[in-house]
């Protein structure tokens, strides 16, 4: 019974729904970002394929698909440290006041 009251108490908590929007927004707006991405590299793939094939430089054996599969890898390991990094910060001090609030 007693956890029900709290849980009640921390969703009634204005602090809650401010939590639950900034972390909601942002997740989706970094979901959106990172399927931007991903699905415009496949476009390209799909529809410019020749464009990938060129080469870096004249003589180059590397293509430019090459550094623009890895910027796909490496923005996708950014987008999630900056999810984590904000989760570690503003929004565990948002749930740690929740917390301390319900007490």
């Amino acid at each position: 019974m007693s956890n029900q009251l709290s849980a009640n108490k921390i969703s009634s908590n204005p602090k809650y729904a401010e939590l639950v929007s900034k972390r909601s927004t942002f997740a989706w707006s970094l979901s959106v970002l990172v399927l931007a991405i991903y699905y415009g590299f496949i476009l390209i793939i799909a529809f410019a394929p020749k464009f990938l094939a060129t080469p870096l430089f004249e003589g180059s054996v590397t293509t430019i698909g090459f550094p623009l599969g890895v910027g796909v890898i490496l923005s996708a390991i950014a987008l999630t440290g900056i999810y984590v990094y904000r989760a570690n910060g503003e929004f565990d001090d948002l749930t740690k006041d929740l917390i301390e609030g319900s007490k």
